[in-house]
């Protein structure tokens, strides 16, 4: 390991100003590091104790997700992918599992929505009391036709409950107190919850003298791959607590979005340290000259980091643990997270962003400080003079290289849809980041000619501009770096959002036909079970179709499982097709029956199926279904990828009941309509459903204000240390007349010209990446909002003349008497 020595402790105590924008840049590295890292192992780590399972030792449900294989011969891999809906365990496992030697008894758990004209509820069986503290109040068990509640009602009272079933009348059998719940007599709770012979879990109780863990082995034996078997804390994993949505949500925050946001921060960080060196070359020329070696050159170099990057990692942990916080709070606030779920401050998370900071710090050093170290010490002070012209042999073809992969990559990208355009779309942004980083001097140095000519115009303070960011291409390239990065980042987030709402507001608009949309009303449980069969009876009303939301899984070529948004519908495809007009491009929506299945285009070339060929489904709760296409429509993303019948639809989902209600006739129907939910329009429920999902795309923004921020501060920082190296200069130029003034407005136009090349690069970068990902997630172009896009480089232009022009006041200051004008 390196060894601080005098010169390096000589250099950061004299000169600490030099050393300021290299403690920041690292410092803001770690901080996003240690955001990221938290977050990724909370998601790893996160877990809920047990709830409702927590009086049963035991516990066995049907496994939660769907298997499939991917490659061949020694790259073949058994992969999986969560379940849309619930998966249940056949009615006869509950006797196998309670023959199992060392069981004293199996108890069903059975659970379903329930609900009245007010409130929604959970229904479940008496005998899951067993394992609940749930006791009577009053009254007695329910028999069929009977209820316990929790509601206020008294023993003997008449109540109508809407059950998966339908909607049924029920005797008050007694009370119970808690949280809102009805309870039913086992057979009649496995007819109500619309899966007659299935059950939800059980609860398993081993005999006095075994252990749960113990039990646990001889029951998973008996029950075999069917079920899933559950003990201690892990029979949390059980309950629908969306456990294993928050642990998505944050390893896809901490993981997918931590690697980009990293590399972003290495960038910035290695140009940071790479430009602090650069600015000392004259020092460093000036050691050779007076005899010290390339190694001792090296060593003083890699001893200042280790003087500074510690400190600044170490100092980088706080922010980067109150950023994780505050994003972690705010994403269980929006219910993204369970509020049982704690945020895991690791100290694996910390020790990884300190340890990739000071070795980020290290390898930036070192490469910066090869030329100066191998320069001969009588050539040392001349070359140190002026900046180096030709390209450098090792990073130019390097450059070259990573533009030719990011152009294929685009290439590429434009002719793949859905995950895999997307996939490819960020390797196009950060190949073309790459060759950036690698090619900067020569980008500001062709941009800094083209872009200088219109400053020529601007007088002898535009034309200085023009020369100085030509001559110094690599000042400028390290200045320009995070600016491109702050603008394509955050517009390939931003922008991808809005052209995926752009796209499925229109197609939402142009596929809802409907005279009316009937949903339910805010702060209501829902819409009735029998909303169909009421918005049929009511005057002037010619058709009545049910649509229910809800995902199905598809074998995507290339990718295994993916999932697909699906509608179920009621009635027949003829009705359908009165209230959507889905873009019908091959079949037919008339031919829809039970057994058939219509579906998106983009999502049929993903499968590649097409009309009169079956597709292989996995329903909600993972049964198999191998329906018969019968047409393909372009409208997938503002309806659904799938639509089936809500025959084939209901069986397999928790709640069967419709999401909206889609209805044709006569426009004074919708009075007579308002009894049964909130009546719209097709145009208000669109406008309704956008405002919706601008709340989910809440990530989205804060992923790119955190990249942005992050990249904005470091151009920041890089163009006040590029200003303040710059002091001689100044000084020059008072010295030979120029005029305070004139200074100030040299030092704005090459701020303008370096935010502006940073702008159009970037957004040259994010539309390479946006036109093939929006082509294939939307079969559209990017949809940029002027204002937006506006914002953002208004935003950079700001900041770029107040880093500039706030330095350059304070230098001139300080430095030799000019006159204003």
């Amino acid at each position: 390991m390196y060894v601080p020595n005098g010169l390096a402790r000589a250099m950061v105590r004299f000169k600490p100003s030099a050393f300021a924008g290299t403690f920041v840049a690292l410092l803001m590295a770690s901080m996003i590091m240690t955001a990221c890292g938290i977050l990724l192992s909370t998601g790893q780590s996160a877990s809920v104790p047990p709830g409702r399972y927590a009086g049963a030792p035991v516990v066995a449900t049907a496994d939660q997700r769907a298997y499939f294989t991917t490659g061949s011969g020694e790259q073949r891999a058994e992969k999986s992918v969560a379940l849309p809906d619930t998966a249940r365990l056949d009615n006869s496992l509950v006797a196998k599992a309670g023959s199992v030697p060392g069981v004293a008894r199996a108890v069903p758990d059975i659970s379903f929505p329930v609900r009245t004209d007010e409130t929604a509820a959970t229904g479940h069986n008496w005998g899951s009391t067993a394992f609940t503290d749930t006791t009577l109040t009053s009254g007695t068990a329910p028999r069929t036709g009977q209820v316990v509640t929790t509601a206020e009602a008294a023993t003997g009272d008449r109540i109508t409950l809407d059950t998966p079933a339908g909607e049924r009348d029920f005797t008050v059998s007694g009370t119970a107190s808690g949280p809102p719940a009805y309870w039913f007599a086992d057979t009649q709770a496995q007819q109500l919850s619309g899966h007659p012979g299935q059950v939800e879990a059980i609860a398993i109780f081993p005999k006095p003298g075994i252990s749960p863990d113990a039990l646990a082995g001889q029951v998973g034996e008996a029950l075999g791959d069917r079920a899933e078997i559950y003990t201690g804390d892990a029979r949390a994993a059980a309950e629908d607590t969306g456990l294993a949505s928050a642990k998505s949500v944050l390893t896809g925050l901490g993981g997918s979005f931590g690697v980009i946001a990293a590399m972003v921060a290495v960038f910035t960080a290695a140009g940071t340290v790479a430009l602090s060196v650069g600015q000392r070359r004259r020092e460093f020329a000036l050691l050779r000259a007076i005899g010290a070696t390339p190694r001792q050159i090296r060593r003083t170099v890699a001893a200042e980091a280790l003087l500074v990057a510690p400190a600044a990692a170490l100092l980088g942990c706080l922010p980067g643990v109150a950023l994780a916080h505050w994003w972690f709070s705010q994403l269980r606030d929006k219910g993204a997270i369970p509020q049982a779920v704690n945020l895991n401050v690791s100290w694996i998370a910390l020790a990884i962003a300190v340890g990739t900071t000071l070795l980020t710090a290290l390898c930036a050093g070192y490469l910066a400080a090869r030329r100066p170290a191998k320069t001969k010490p009588g050539l040392a002070l001349a070359e140190s003079a002026i900046e180096r012209l030709r390209p450098g042999w090792i990073r130019t073809p390097l450059g070259l290289a990573a533009v030719v992969g990011g152009a294929l990559l685009a290439r590429t990208a434009s002719h793949e849809t859905g995950a895999d355009a997307a996939n490819l779309a960020m390797g196009v942004v950060m190949s073309f980041m790459v060759a950036v980083a690698l090619l900067g001097p020569l980008i500001a140095r062709a941009c800094a000619s083209l872009f200088g000519l219109p400053l020529r115009a601007a007088g002898a303070p535009g034309t200085l501009a023009a020369a100085n960011s030509r001559t110094h291409s690599r000042r400028l390239a390290s200045a320009i770096t995070p600016i491109i990065l702050a603008m394509s980042f955050s517009a390939v987030l931003v922008f991808l959002h809005s052209s995926t709402d752009r796209a499925t507001e229109d197609q939402r608009r142009a596929g809802i036909t409907a005279s009316q949309v009937i949903t339910a009303p805010p702060g209501a449980p829902g819409l009735p079970s029998d909303a169909v069969a009421r918005a049929a009876s009511v005057h002037g009303v010619d058709t009545a179709v049910g649509i229910t939301r809800t995902s199905v899984l598809f074998p995507a070529v290339g990718e295994g499982l993916a999932t697909a948004s699906a509608q179920g519908f009621t009635g027949t495809g003829a009705n359908l097709a009165k209230v959507e007009n889905p873009g019908v491009r091959t079949g037919s929506l008339a031919a829809l029956e039970p057994g058939t299945v219509a579906l998106g285009t983009s999502l049929a070339d993903r499968a590649n199926v097409s009309v009169g060929k079956r597709i292989e489904l996995t329903l909600p709760d993972g049964t198999k279904s191998d329906p018969t296409v019968v047409a393909t429509y372009d409208r997938g993303l503002g309806l659904s990828d799938v639509t089936l019948s809500q025959a084939d639809l209901t069986p397999h989902v928790t709640n069967p009941a419709p999401a909206l209600v889609l209805t044709s006739g006569a426009p004074n129907a919708a009075t007579g309509l308002a009894t049964v939910g909130k009546v719209t329009d097709a145009g208000g429920f669109a406008t309704e459903q956008v405002l919706g999902e601008k709340v989910g795309a809440w990530s989205n923004f804060t992923m790119a204000a955190v990249l942005g921020g992050f990249a904005a501060v470091a151009a920041a920082n890089t163009l006040v240390m590029t200003v303040l190296d710059r002091r001689r200069e100044l000084k020059v130029l008072g010295l030979i007349g120029t005029t305070r003034r004139q200074t100030l407005r040299m030092i704005r136009w090459e701020a303008l010209l370096v935010t502006g090349i940073g702008i159009v690069l970037g957004t040259a970068i994010a539309l390479a990446a946006l036109i093939p990902m929006t082509k294939g997630l939307t079969g559209e172009t990017p949809y940029i909002p002027p204002l937006v896009y506006g914002s953002f480089a208004g935003g950079i232009l700001v900041l770029g003349l107040a880093a500039t022009s706030l330095p350059a006041r304070a230098a001139l200051r300080r430095g030799p008497s000019q006159k204003s004008a």
